[in-house]
């Protein structure tokens, strides 16, 4: 976000708040006050019984995980965390999805890292050099606009690994995110951005909720792991049967399993269906444990 940017509205909801965390001490007391929640690109705004308070977003320092000091606030099971100095601020707004995004929104859209796409495609690293991308948050992940003309999409559906380091990106050290994931015609690529710290912060928080739905534990047969690895190594979803060895009912029961556990996507009605990228990290796991 620049600070030449014209002040917007993002978001303007009932909510219920809470500092969690005061002076940088656990608050153990915490209690919810209800009021209204205005959120700005540049500022934060809680109004409740007590008055109102307003908060630069140049001072959120992070967005973090659950603060549960009491059952009043574990009970809660959607909030966001404002980390703000030694303080923690908690805001559970009435549609915490659409508030969430928001938020990233306010503190992402608009900023303008250094991109390097695609820096390596099925395992093999590219020559594509670093330049300079604009970033956007939309429904269910993140954008980037290269100077190039490019248009790098990351869906979090899509998102299967994500490493922060440090690398020297325009002749200085910068914090670095390898971002896995697939490109738009099902390639497996690695992205990297690289910025400043504050900013891979929040790139970082936004995309690991990608990494989190492809890392989800679930419980799969034998079978459905014959299937994932079948898939994996690039037999066809009509040629599994033979491959296995197994009725063509069977199979596609599992496909309609593998489908309701979000592992694989329908591709057509007649069962043909291909792995998303929670299905190649289970895959490629279970292939590893052979």
């Amino acid at each position: 976000m620049s600070d030449t940017d014209c002040e917007y509205k993002l978001a303007d909801t009932r909510a219920r708040f809470a500092v969690a965390v005061r002076e940088g001490r656990s608050v153990t007391d915490v209690a919810w006050t209800p009021g209204r929640v205005l959120l700005s690109n540049r500022r934060l705004v809680l109004a409740g019984n007590d008055g109102r308070q307003t908060v630069p977003l140049s001072r959120v320092d992070g967005l973090g995980g659950r603060h549960d000091a009491n059952q009043t606030i574990a009970r809660v099971s959607n909030y966001v965390s404002f980390e703000l100095d030694e303080r923690v601020l908690l805001v559970a707004a009435a549609d915490h999805e659409a508030f969430e995004r928001d938020v990233y929104r306010a503190l992402l859209d608009g900023s303008t890292p250094l991109v390097r796409h695609p820096a390596v495609v099925g395992g093999v690293v590219s020559d594509a050099d670093w330049e300079r991308a604009r970033l956007g948050i939309g429904e269910d992940g993140l954008s980037a606009a290269l100077e190039s003309g490019a248009f790098v999409r990351f869906d979090l559906d899509d998102v299967s690994g994500l490493e922060a380091t440090e690398r020297t990106v325009a002749d200085r050290k910068r914090p670095v995110l390898e971002v896995a994931h697939t490109d738009d015609d099902g390639t497996s690529v690695e992205t990297h951005l690289g910025g400043d710290a504050r900013q891979m912060r929040f790139v970082e928080a936004w995309l690991r909720k990608g990494t989190a739905r492809s890392e989800a534990n679930v419980e799969l047969s034998s079978r459905d792991r014959e299937v994932l690895m079948a898939l994996y190594s690039g037999v066809s979803p009509f040629e599994i049967p033979a491959f296995l060895g197994t009725e063509v009912d069977d199979v596609e029961e599992t496909f309609t399993r593998l489908v309701d556990l979000e592992i694989v996507e329908l591709v057509r009605t007649r069962q043909e269906v291909s792995l998303n990228a929670r299905g190649r990290n289970i895959a490629s796991e279970a292939m590893n444990e052979q």
